[in-house]
């Protein structure tokens, strides 16, 4: 156990940028520490859109020049499935993705400020200093014919449960109104 939160902590080093973002539908949250948790760049909006996102990653390399970061790590709470287009953006320019839990998040809010209030930009901040201290995992990001897979197993699930749904409505309406047809 200590091994692997020792391997995550030494995950942020001096040439660390910590990025955390606070997934949501449209607009998420981004804020950007250093090593220790100290604040570099405030929150800011990025956009759910390939311009959103593209911005950020330049906003990105211009603070780990500006700062002279040579590595850099993001970290995000997962909200449903509006963090995916994001994992596999950052996926494509070799950024690491990590996540945090979202119970971590809500009493690390609560430690700093003894409020439980929701707050995108807070919650940006307060995630990117879990990322900072070791405390996140590490998503597993299908791509290929493993992603294939998952959809045509999760399509086949739904039309099973679909299929069953409608065989019995038509029981259930032969029943009520023909009883005399079975």
């Amino acid at each position: 156990m200590h091994f692997k939160m020792n391997y995550k902590i030494n995950q942020v080093t001096d040439n660390t940028l910590v990025v955390g973002i606070d997934i949501a539908k449209r607009v998420h949250y981004a804020c950007f520490v250093d090593e220790r948790g100290r604040v570099i760049e405030k929150a800011f909006a990025v956009h759910q859109s390939k311009e959103g996102f593209q911005s950020m990653y330049e906003k990105i390399r211009l603070t780990m020049k500006e700062t002279q970061k040579t590595e850099v790590v993001v970290g995000i709470e997962p909200t449903g499935h509006y963090w995916m287009n994001l994992a596999y953006f950052l996926d494509q320019y070799g950024i690491p993705l990590v996540m945090v839990n979202p119970m971590h998040v809500k009493r690390s809010k609560e430690l700093d400020d003894n409020l439980p209030t929701k707050h995108d930009k807070k919650d940006a901040l307060v995630i990117a200093r879990l990322v900072k201290d070791g405390r996140f995992s590490y998503p597993r990001l299908l791509k290929d014919i493993d992603a294939e897979l998952r959809i045509g197993s999760t399509l086949r699930s739904k039309l099973t449960e679909d299929l069953a749904s409608i065989k019995n409505r038509i029981i259930r309406w032969l029943d009520r109104y023909f009883p005399e047809f079975t």
